[in-house]
This record gives structure tokens, C-alpha cells and sequence, in this order.
């Protein structure tokens, strides 16, 4: 098959990862910088031309778009869509997955258990947010922030105001969650592909820190999942309508609180600590969809 991995970053190990993968079953692996794409518009005849020449035939596109730039990668994964070329995320998914509050809405709308959060309308009163969330202290979130960036822990009622206002000010979209201490620092990384759970790890922030992204210093280690953690990873991903999907959950006294989804989740970290070759998994599913 002759696949094309959208990729702003040839050298980033997801993308290295996925073109062993491929190479090694056999496949004609080919690393596409979607920002560089024109898309032309034609009923019946859409094509892309990629650095002044129209792009070749491709079977599969396995997107690896960043959060800077989802809106292009979308477009340009909705343009391989309309050339009936398969693609391994959707573009509405893509997009509903990477806004941190639309994905909330969806899961929550499904009976997913998430944190309590809350959407930070400018000049709405804090207390009274606070307040619906349990009190302080809270976690105030980007609705588009990654690898951490963005997230917050306000223990104090001026903590919160000061950095809500200031998000607001730069005109990024807001929300508070409550804060759960029970995780401790903790939280969980599911990978699922097709339906399956393929590798997790649990990830624990450093000292004196409450993120646990390894991009933040975090640490990782293999864990293992509940059947009740891996049911529900699945149907999360399902709900999302994504065929590959990083779901991030904590564990709590209510249970699991799925925190987000990731449409195009590193595979970096889950590869090393689980010891899974998760890009095999993915070249695997493609196969198995285009022979169907």
C-alpha cells in the first residue's frame, strides 16, 4: 500500500515509529507536511498539490496534525476524505476531540463521567463558579492547551480570577474543573486502536507538581487496566467516532473521570514504558480496513 502520514515533524519519533511499521510490513510509506498543502475545490475532481505539484494517489492518510494547527490539518484530511481516500481520523473528530469542552459536552451527553467543569463566560462571577465545583481549590484549563500547557492549579479565589482574566484577555476560551486529590498526581493513558485497548501506562507528575505530562517532567510505569477501565476507553473512542484515540482518565473515589481524548496521541511515551510497538497496531488496522 502506498500510505501517507500527515506530519509537520519527519523526525519526531511518532512519525519515525509509524514509518518503520509501515516499511517493515511492506509498504510504500511517504511523510506529508499538511500546512503546505493547497487544496483545490472542484465537484467531482478534488486534488491537493503539495509544494506546486498535485499529489499522487494515496490508499490510507494516517493524520499526526498539532494542536496549532488543527483547523488546516482538518481541511486537508476532509479534502483526502472527498477523494474517497481512507483516513485513519476523521476531520469533525479531529476537531471535536481537540477542543477540550465540545469533547466534554459529548461524553457527558453519553453518561461518561467526567471532572465537574465549568465553561468560563467573560465577567461571570468566580465565587459562584468555584462553588459549583465543590470550592477551592480548582484547576483552570485552555480549552485548547496540550502537553499540559495551559493548565493551572488556583488555590486561592484571587488565583483564579487573575488567571481567567488573563486568559480572557488574549481572547482563549476558559474552563474551571474541580480538582481531584484523591488522584494524587496521577492519571492514565489508554491507547486504543479499532476498537481495542493496545497499550496503557500510568503517568505520575513530579514533585510538587500536579500535571503529570511527561512533557512537564512526569514519570511513567505500566499498569494495568480494570475491564471496567478498558469498557470504558473503548466507548469513549466510539463516542468520539475515532478509530485511533489517546484517552486520558483519573481514578477516583466516584470511579474513572475521563479528563480528555486525544485524536492524534504521541506514541513515544506508551511505546517505551508498555513495550508495545503501537505503530504495528495501527499499520495492522489499516490493512485490515482496506481489505474489507
Amino acid at each position: 500500500m502506498k500510505i501517507a502520514i500527515l506530519s509537520r515533524g519527519p523526525q519526531l519519533y511518532s512519525t519515525q515509529s509509524l514509518i518503520r511499521a509501515g516499511v517493515k510490513r511492506g509498504h510504500e510509506m511517504h511523510v506529508i507536511d499538511h500546512t503546505r498543502c493547497s487544496l483545490v475545490l472542484e465537484r467531482d475532481r478534488p486534488r491537493i498539490l503539495y509544494q506546486g505539484y498535485r499529489l499522487e494517489r494515496f490508499d490510507a492518510v494516517i493524520p499526526r496534525i498539532g494542536a496549532s494547527v488543527t483547523s488546516i490539518g482538518a481541511s486537508v484530511i476532509s479534502q483526502f476524505e472527498n477523494m474517497n481516500v481512507f483516513v485513519a481520523a476523521n476531520a469533525n473528530a479531529l476537531v471535536e476531540a481537540r477542543d477540550k469542552l465540545r469533547c466534554l459536552h459529548r461524553l457527558a451527553q453519553h453518561g461518561v463521567q467526567i471532572p465537574k467543569t465549568v465553561f468560563m463566560a467573560s465577567g461571570q462571577n468566580m465565587q459562584v463558579a468555584v462553588s459549583n465545583l465543590g470550592g477551592l481549590p480548582v484547576v483552570v484549563k485552555l480549552l485548547e492547551g496540550t502537553h499540559g500547557i495551559g493548565v493551572i492549579l488556583a488555590e486561592s479565589f484571587r488565583a483564579v480570577e487573575s488567571t481567567v482574566e488573563a486568559f480572557q484577555r488574549l481572547n482563549k476560551r476558559v474552563m474551571l474543573q474541580e480538582f481531584i486529590r484523591e488522584a494524587k498526581g496521577k492519571d492514565i493513558r489508554v491507547l486504543v486502536v479499532n476498537n481495542r485497548v493496545v497499550a496503557a501506562m500510568e503517568r505520575q507528575a513530579r514533585p510538587g507538581e500536579f500535571r503529570s505530562n511527561l512533557h512537564r517532567g512526569g514519570s511513567a510505569r505500566k499498569v494495568q487496566l480494570t475491564h471496567e477501565e478498558k469498557e470504558l476507553a473503548v466507548k469513549v473512542v466510539q463516542i468520539m467516532g475515532l478509530h485511533i484515540g489517546g484517552v486520558d482518565f483519573l481514578r477516583s473515589d466516584q470511579g474513572p473521570l475521563i479528563m480528555e481524548v486525544n485524536a492524534s496521541p504521541g506514541l513515544e511515551g506508551i511505546e517505551t514504558v508498555s513495550g508495545i510497538n503501537v505503530a504495528n497496531r495501527i499499520i495492522e488496522f489499516i490493512e485490515k480496513a482496506l481489505v474489507q
